[in-house]
């Protein structure tokens, strides 16, 4: 079985902003923000298709992956 072909989203955790923010170099001016993936993935199944729609793209994919990057700075307490 053929594997689909999917477009690639990219999404990284804002700690500053408190936010999820995503592009895409498949998707021609997708940049957008969410507070929880969840909310970030709704978005994008709308967001995507009309912002191809409107470059003028045709794309075989029927599908996106979504790739998270989260990095996490904990200070580490002395030993007494």
């Amino acid at each position: 079985m053929k594997e689909m072909e999917a477009l690639v989203v990219r999404a990284f955790w804002d700690d500053e902003a408190e936010v999820w923010v995503a592009t895409s170099d498949d998707v021609p001016g997708l940049v957008t923000e969410a507070a929880t993936k969840e909310e970030l993935l709704a978005k994008l199944q709308i967001m995507i298709p009309e912002l191809l729609e409107a470059n003028g793209i045709v794309s075989s994919a029927n599908a996106f992956r979504l790739v998270t990057q989260q990095d996490s700075v904990v200070k580490l307490q002395a030993v007494a």
